[in-house]
């Protein structure tokens, strides 16, 4: 089984985590939400002879797609997101890009499916898609890692806001019900921004549960 280590990085206007998914054995590495500072990322990744051989997105906003295609373009890696959230993706007026200043348009090479399995970087990869935040917002999970990437699904003690354009706080909570909660309670939860948690943490302490 491939061992993972998980970095993370603070980029952005609005705090947004980005996480590096690095298999310790062969330095190959996934990037999970490049939101900003894509040539900062860039640097740590090099420095640290990394392989960086795909891009995840969990979901289009700006504060986490920003960065993607700058990286994607140095490294020649595809960018994944789920097959729902293109107009998230490519609608400004949806991914909120206007907040930073310019309206951008976003880009995936790869539109994955729920319940889809990918074998990246070593790892498997478990797409779970749990709209709400977005119409098309997916959550990671490395399954023999016990990892999940949660994106602004779930956070410590909270969840993802659904007052932007495509969101729905009845669709959030039951996909966080139905994909997330029936999870083993020792997965560890590392969401768009604050802090980690687990799934056993959430399940009994979660207010909005």
């Amino acid at each position: 089984m491939a061992l993972l280590k998980v970095e993370q990085y603070v980029v952005g206007m609005v705090q947004t985590n980005c996480y590096f998914a690095i298999n310790e054995d062969t330095k190959e590495t996934l990037v999970i939400d490049p939101g900003a500072n894509a040539m900062q990322l860039a640097e740590r990744l090099d420095g640290a002879e990394l392989h960086p051989v795909a891009i995840l997105l969990t979901h289009g906003h700006f504060d986490h797609a920003g960065g993607a295609a700058e990286l994607a373009e140095r490294y020649g890696i595809p960018v994944y997101a789920h097959e729902a959230e293109c107009e998230t993706l490519q609608n400004p007026a949806v991914n909120l890009s206007g907040w930073e200043g310019a309206e951008c348009a976003y880009h995936a090479d790869c539109l994955v499916k729920d319940e889809q399995e990918l074998k990246l970087a070593g790892f498997l990869i478990r797409v779970l898609y749990t709209p709400g935040h977005t119409a098309g917002g997916c959550c990671y999970l490395l399954p023999y890692q016990n990892v999940l990437f949660s994106g602004d699904t779930l956070f410590a003690q909270s969840v993802g806001r659904t007052d932007f354009p495509g969101g729905s706080a009845s669709t959030l909570i039951r996909s966080i019900k139905e994909k997330l909660m029936t999870l083993p309670e020792e997965i560890t939860v590392y969401p768009g921004h604050n802090d980690s948690t687990t799934i056993g943490t959430e399940r009994m302490y979660n207010p909005y549960l």
